[in-house]
């Protein structure tokens, strides 16, 4: 397994970074790293997600758990579970804000060859998190 992960400390309450992290369309609109979500995020949803580290390629996951508030959970990759990648979404309140921590692990027999092919995510990770946080704080 290999994965990336990312955390920010939010000054908003859930609700408000939820709206965020929920509203797919906008995330062209902060600095999240993504340069559009095609579909709806919502439960059980198929979604088409394309980065700024990697613009050539849509990334196809569905949304496989949904929890208002708390988390979401997207899952793409290969079929036959050669390659799978799993991004889980976490918020916690923290007295008024919130603890927003993202985290992708990715598992299968093809992922020590497709691993080495893959950018270093880890940058726009942590440019999800931050852009999350400058979004959720001041939504103007």
């Amino acid at each position: 397994m290999r994965s990336y992960e990312a955390a920010a400390t939010i000054e908003a309450d859930p609700e408000r970074v939820w709206a965020v992290l929920t509203d797919g369309p906008a995330y062209s609109e902060w600095d999240s790293g993504v340069e559009r979500v095609e579909g709806r995020i919502a439960p059980g949803e198929r979604i088409k997600v394309v980065s700024e580290a990697n613009p050539g390629r849509a990334f196809p996951v569905r949304v496989s758990e949904f929890e208002p508030r708390r988390g979401m959970t997207w899952t793409g990759g290969m079929p036959l579970g050669l390659f799978k990648g799993v991004r889980t979404f976490s918020l916690t309140p923290d007295g008024a804000g919130t603890r927003f921590a993202m985290r992708e692990e990715y598992t299968g027999p093809l992922l020590g060859l497709i691993w080495r092919s893959m950018p270093d995510l880890g940058p726009s990770f942590e440019q999800f998190a931050r852009g999350l946080k400058a979004r959720a704080e001041n939504p103007g």
